[in-house]
């Protein structure tokens, strides 16, 4: 069930509640006019549905005609309890199932449950994308990987069947060889690791988070986005 005002469709990310397996988690639904596919995040260590750097590539996936959905894994205590003991934050099955979940709740929503959709994840948000891309191969067009830890998800990169793509901090050393060890698992149809030069873990160097939310643009309209309706349109016509 969704609670919330989460019908808007003007592009501004409107607060909502999930109800993920009995557990209320709050989130916010963003909807453009017309919108080409939706896509979840799944937050990092630590973080939630306020990180200011998955909230502006929200807006920018926003102009590009996306849904976006941020959302909470963790509830207020179990993030009380994350902070003390950085446990479910590496709990990666459990994030999974927040988030598989969470996706199955919010494809019933009327204004978005006939896109196809797509997972960014960041640290270890992206091993659980992962997992659950690989659990919903039918469900999970795309996933895109920001600083993240795919490795962390290495039994389950086998099934993933979602085009993926893993963009890295060109200093973040220790990262890129994790996701170049993560590449060689994958066996989906099309995967891409992409190293952004100049750039540290958190992309807070300038412009590197620009091309961050460029590049995870580009990848989800291409593999969310209807097929072109003027062509398949004269495919019927045929």
């Amino acid at each position: 069930m969704i609670s919330g005002r989460d019908t808007e469709r003007d592009g501004v990310a409107r607060e909502l509640t999930l109800d993920v397996d009995g557990v209320a988690l709050a989130g916010m639904l963003g909807i453009p006019t017309n919108p080409k596919g939706l896509v979840l995040f799944a937050h990092g260590s630590g973080s939630s549905r306020h990180s200011p750097r998955n909230r502006y590539v929200a807006e920018v996936l926003r102009s590009r005609g996306l849904a976006t959905l941020l959302f909470d894994l963790l509830t207020p205590g179990e993030e009380a309890i994350d902070r003390s003991t950085a446990e479910l934050r590496f709990d990666i099955p459990f994030l999974a199932r927040r988030l598989s979940s969470a996706t199955l709740s919010i494809t019933r929503n009327p204004d978005v449950r006939n896109l196809k959709v797509g997972y960014f994840g960041a640290s270890t948000g992206a091993a659980a994308a992962l997992v659950a891309a690989a659990e919903f191969p039918d469900t999970v067009a795309a996933v895109v990987s920001r600083g993240g830890r795919p490795d962390l998800a290495m039994d389950a990169l086998g099934s993933v069947r979602a085009p993926t793509l893993l963009i890295v901090g060109g200093n973040d050393e220790t990262v890129i060889e994790l996701n170049r060890q993560a590449m060689a698992e994958l066996r989906c149809r099309e995967k891409q690791l992409i190293i952004v030069a100049g750039a540290t873990h958190l992309f807070e160097e300038p412009g590197t988070l620009e091309e961050v939310a460029r590049l995870a643009a580009e990848w989800f309209v291409r593999h969310l986005a209807p097929a072109n309706r003027f062509q398949a349109k004269k495919s019927v016509n045929r």
